[in-house]
């Protein structure tokens, strides 16, 4: 893989990676200095600006449409201006615990991004309420131990016109989710949680299974109200749980659902009519350890 790079404050900042992979990773050390910035459109089809530094021959720029997933190193702490514009087929990116700058424009028109992974404890201060103020749709944060699922949520400006008065308003629960962080900057799982209910107003069946799936299957710092509420809510909605796990092809989301006496036969047939044989074998085992078996004192 070839690097354009230049020197910065603390190190070296990435300009533009070529190469034959849509999933690069980021190297750490360029020059024997470590890489702690991603520059203003690295990814983006964009030129490189004149002057840069280059560590190989390859040809093909890893841009645009092109990428679907990055991962960066630990020692990146700033993700400059329109990193990743127009990467529309990116989906997940992967960063360490110490990103602590993020410019404007970052995930503009990535449209099909999915998931941050922080290489972090779950309970680790972080950068990841900066980062996910730089994306207001449906996004799915893993760190070591705990799985959260923000949904999306929209802002306006609304005139009133005889005054010229703007009027911000913002509709959707995942704002409110995206503020639940210490001072220091760990995610406020208490707080978190705590949101579900006013979400269960607002948000779709699907979005919020996803949300109580992801809390029980890694549930660092879920407390038993909480517990109890988002089992509530899988036991009340099946279809909708069920779906989702096979969806995303989730062997211990769906494990989960059968932990919780849920009916299978549905969901049995929709994972036949899509294909996934695992997932079918998890709810025919739940199934077959359910029948009903006989010998000679019930005769």
């Amino acid at each position: 893989m070839t690097v354009f790079w230049e020197p910065c404050a603390g190190g070296v900042r990435v300009l533009r990676l070529l190469g034959d992979t849509p999933c690069p990773a980021v190297p750490g050390v360029i020059g024997g200095l470590p890489v702690v910035e991603i520059g203003p459109y690295c990814f983006a089809e964009k030129p490189v600006r004149p002057g840069a530094q280059c560590t190989g021959t390859d040809t093909h720029e890893i841009t645009g449409n092109f990428v679907e997933e990055v991962t960066l190193p630990d020692t990146v702490r700033v993700l400059d201006s329109a990193a990743f514009y127009n990467c529309r087929r990116l989906r997940r990116v992967t960063l360490g615990p110490g990103v602590e700058g993020f410019g404007s424009d970052l995930f503009t028109n990535c449209r099909q991004l999915q998931t941050f992974r922080l290489r972090a404890a779950a309970d680790a201060p972080t950068g990841l309420k900066k980062l996910l103020g730089a994306v207001s749709a449906d996004i799915t944060v893993e760190l070591d131990g705990a799985q959260l699922f923000y949904p999306e949520y929209s802002e306006f400006l609304d005139e009133n016109t005889p005054a010229h008065i703007f009027n911000h308003s913002i509709e959707g629960e995942g704002y409110r989710m995206r503020q639940c962080f210490t001072p220091g900057g760990a995610v406020d799982y208490a707080a978190f949680d705590a949101s579900f209910a006013q979400a269960c107003v607002g948000e779709s069946e699907d979005k919020l299974c996803r949300l109580a799936l992801g809390r029980l299957v890694q549930p660092f710092g879920l407390g038993d109200d909480a517990r109890a509420d988002y089992e509530l809510y899988l036991t009340a909605h099946p279809e909708a749980a069920f779906r989702r796990a096979i969806d995303d092809r989730d062997e211990a989301a769906l494990r989960l659902l059968v932990g919780l006496s849920l009916p299978t036969a549905d969901a049995a047939v929709y994972c036949a009519r899509v294909g996934w044989s695992a997932g079918a074998a998890v709810l025919l085992g739940r199934a077959k350890r359910a029948k009903k078996t006989y010998d000679f004192d019930d005769l």
